[in-house]
């Protein structure tokens, strides 16, 4: 089986092209502007040909799971925390791994400057966003989260612009990672609640275990749980599910979002238990929640 798309808690749009045709003609949306981004979580089956390649760039951030894609001949292996670009009309395919399908964040996207920002992203054909304690990948997913609430908003020119704007800082946080992290506003310290703490916001839409938490920092579960504690006053793991219910309080505030479709973003992939969840810690459903604020 192969699918383009169809899969559970996706999210995508597409730019209707008599406004692709109006930006090509703008002194400013010339420049990047994007006309197709999306969202597929856990992808099984995902499988994409264009034997005679497409009109758009195309970018791919793997965050999760496994996958693949093969250009001039060449194969390459995509694992998480990794990204790829295929400029435009390049002859490609690409696709989730079967036994990890991939999450992935793309976007389609033209204009005069694109090459340009285009051709360095791809020398090095698979590119690698390590997790450290100067990572910002939070702060990367919140920005392409602004580019699509953008489009999102409606297909004026002016959140094509602004959407287009984003796309360069977007695209400029991985030209340039180390400045974006350097430059990056409250550095964690180098205290081991901080450290794990950033990593939980870093890992925010994958389900990490505590026992990969202390492994990376080098504790036994038993030491950690105890500072852990002492600083914070609840174990790790409670403050890891009530960061991801705090998150997904903004989706439901700023966001139409559909249950299936938010729960992804916090790691969480069965609609259900994150509904449970959600209510134990909240005192109301999700649903009843958003009703809540709207009110």
């Amino acid at each position: 089986m192969k699918l383009r798309d169809g899969f559970s808690g996706q999210r995508q749009l597409s730019v209707p092209s008599t406004i692709i045709r109006g930006m090509e003609q703008h002194e400013t949306g010339k420049d990047l502007y994007v006309t197709e981004i999306g969202f597929y979580p856990k992808a099984a089956h995902h499988y994409r040909i264009r034997p005679n390649g497409g009109a758009d760039h195309i970018f791919i951030y793997c965050i999760n799971g496994q996958g693949w894609f093969e250009v001039n001949g060449s194969k390459k292996k995509v694992a998480e925390n990794q990204f790829f670009i295929i400029p435009a009309g390049m002859p490609h395919s690409y696709g989730a791994a079967e036994s990890a399908p991939w999450t992935i964040y793309w976007i389609h996207f033209q204009g005069q400057k694109a090459q340009s920002l285009v051709a360095p992203l791809m020398r090095n054909g698979c590119n690698r966003i390590d997790v450290s304690d100067e990572s910002r990948i939070e702060h990367r997913i919140q920005l392409f989260e602004e580019i699509y609430a953008a489009v999102e908003s409606g297909f004026t020119y002016e959140n094509m612009l602004y959407s287009g704007l984003c796309l360069y800082h977007f695209l400029g946080t991985l030209l340039y990672v180390k400045q974006f992290r350097q430059i990056g506003i409250g550095k964690v310290r180098g205290d081991v609640v901080d450290l794990a703490i950033h990593y939980m916001h870093e890992n925010m839409e994958k389900d990490i275990s505590m026992y990969d938490l202390v492994k990376l920092l080098g504790y036994s579960s038993s030491q950690f749980n105890v500072i852990f504690k002492q600083r914070v006053g609840i174990p790790p793991k409670q403050y890891y599910l009530q960061l991801k219910v705090r998150e997904a309080c903004k989706y439901l505030n700023f966001t139409n979002m559909k249950i299936n479709q938010l729960c992804y973003k916090v790691g969480i992939e069965d609609p259900f238990y994150f509904s449970r969840i959600f209510t134990k810690i909240m005192g109301c459903s999700p649903i009843e929640y958003r009703e809540m604020k709207k009110g």
